[in-house]
């Protein structure tokens, strides 16, 4: 899940830890928000901290430096990270040599209110200048603010090998691009990640081949829109057109960097996110068919079943073109799971739109989806432009029609897996047994099922789908 709107519940504001070097003396805490790239993100600062002689610790009151990476995408995100940033300050009152930074998305956008008006951190850092920590952390040390969000048009963090956090060791993501071009009128990614730039092919395949040999079993290669990935030498997204022949003969797209990374590992498990539906091209789901390693699964962002919706978001493809390509990935690959992310009652949306949302839903039959009622982000176009008109009761209602109908339809999905045996990948125990297992299959439904004997952590093992929940596929091991 990468999207900057796509949000994991279970996982905000988790504070990050990773092992200690014994010569480091100070103390880093450092809490995540928002979307898979920040959590990323988290993961090069640090790496990048680990090297100035910061230790990762859980326990607040024991830090000398507090980050906090945040999203600029909900209301609700804003306000949990001020309350933290509160807690953060009542900390100093007894740990006066404590400093507070914001990091990531928001920082970008709020940074003046933060540091000067309301005076709650020391440091403020964009989504591009983690590279520029060790300096702010000096310039904070020495007592003055430290604030650095220019964004760069180069930077990819190619070079850095984040340390891997809180993960369970088995699954990691690897980013591939960082900002967008995509001015969705709703989304505040770029101007808070600027635009866009693919990294290095041979860096990530780098990276790829380091996971594997320390273990890991699934990839998720990440981008804002991972799509549009093409590297030509470097540079900006936007300038292709001005690249040599030579560069553009040998330039790299996604499918082919899909392809070369399956190859790289081929019992590497792989899977990206999030795909747009004016950017995915029918070469990345040949890909997909092609290599057993790459999951059946795609996320596609939809946003709005409304012609009238999509353009006035600036989506840039209609509902007709969008059931072409669901119609194209189904004949290429008849069991990829398909997933969503929606938002109800978006600027000017009447209640024949949102009938289109709701046909648009029934026509798909996503897998699963990520729903939101629309909430104005500052600093976008919409804010800008369009007045936030649909009444709040509205938004509520068609929310809970569209989370209702996806309901449906992920049960109507689950059961269609009944009776198949899937290649499961074992991340833990399931939360409600110790005798079970849970992982997920390819479509990334999550499947628990009682342990056997050999089968551990980090192994696959083929389940015999028997039964299903409204939201899990119960199943048991089959033996070979």
């Amino acid at each position: 899940m990468a999207e900057e709107k796509v949000i994991d519940e279970t996982i905000q504001g988790n504070s990050l830890t990773l092992k200690n070097k014994k010569d480091n003396t100070r103390k880093l805490y450092i809490e995540s928000y928002g979307c898979a790239m920040n959590f990323s993100d988290s993961e090069i600062v640090a790496s990048i901290l680990s090297k100035e002689g910061f230790n990762t610790t859980k326990v607040l009151e024991d830090a000398d430096l507090v980050l906090v990476n945040t999203c600029s995408i909900r209301e609700k995100a804003e306000l949990t990270i001020r309350k933290r940033l509160e807690k953060f300050n009542a900390v100093k009152r007894t740990r006066p040599h404590l400093k507070v930074g914001v990091l990531g998305c928001m920082a970008e956008r709020l940074k003046s209110q933060f540091l000067e008006e309301e005076k709650i951190v020391d440091m403020v850092v964009g989504p591009d200048a983690y590279k520029d920590l060790p300096n702010l952390i000096k310039e904070v040390d020495e007592g003055r603010n430290a604030i650095n969000v220019i964004l760069s048009k180069e930077e990819t963090y190619g070079d850095v090998a984040p340390v891997r956090l809180n993960t369970n060791g088995i699954s990691a993501y690897v980013s591939i691009t960082r900002g967008c071009d995509n001015m969705c009128t709703f989304c505040v990614v770029p101007f808070t990640r600027g635009r866009e730039r693919s990294r290095e092919p041979q860096s990530i395949l780098e990276e790829v081949n380091d996971l594997w040999n320390r273990g890991y079993k699934e990839i998720t290669l990440l981008g804002q829109n991972v799509d549009s990935y093409l590297w030509y030498g470097g540079g900006l997204k936007k300038d292709f057109n001005q690249a040599t022949e030579m560069q553009k003969a040998t330039a790299v797209n996604f499918a082919s960097l899909l392809e070369m990374t399956a190859v790289a590992q081929p019992k590497m498990r792989i899977r990206f996110s999030t795909s747009n539906p004016q950017d995915l091209t029918l070469d990345v789901v040949k890909t997909m068919a092609k290599y057993n390693n790459i999951c059946k699964h795609i996320h596609l962002p939809v946003q709005s079943g409304s012609d009238r919706i999509l353009k006035a978001m600036n989506r840039l493809h209609t509902r007709e073109e969008y059931f072409t390509l669901i119609d194209n990935i189904r004949q290429i690959i008849p069991d990829c799971a398909i997933s969503q992310d929606m938002i109800a009652g978006f600027p000017t949306e009447t209640e024949e739109d949102h009938k289109d949302t709701l046909s648009l839903l029934e026509y798909v039959k996503y897998d699963f989806g990520y729903m939101y009622s629309y909430s104005e982000r500052p600093g976008t176009m919409a804010a800008r432009k369009l007045e936030d008109d649909v009444p709040e009761a509205d938004k509520k209602r068609r929310l809970a029609e569209i989370i209702a109908l996806q309901r449906q339809h992920s049960g109507y999905r689950l059961q269609q897996r009944l009776g198949k045996i899937d290649e499961v990948l074992i991340e833990g125990e399931s939360k409600r047994s110790t005798e079970h297992w849970m992982g997920r299959n390819s479509q990334n439904a999550v499947v628990v099922f009682p342990k056997e004997e050999g089968s551990q952590v980090g192994t696959f093992v083929n389940v015999k789908i028997e039964d299903c929940t409204t939201g899990t596929l119960l199943g048991s091991i089959v033996k070979n």
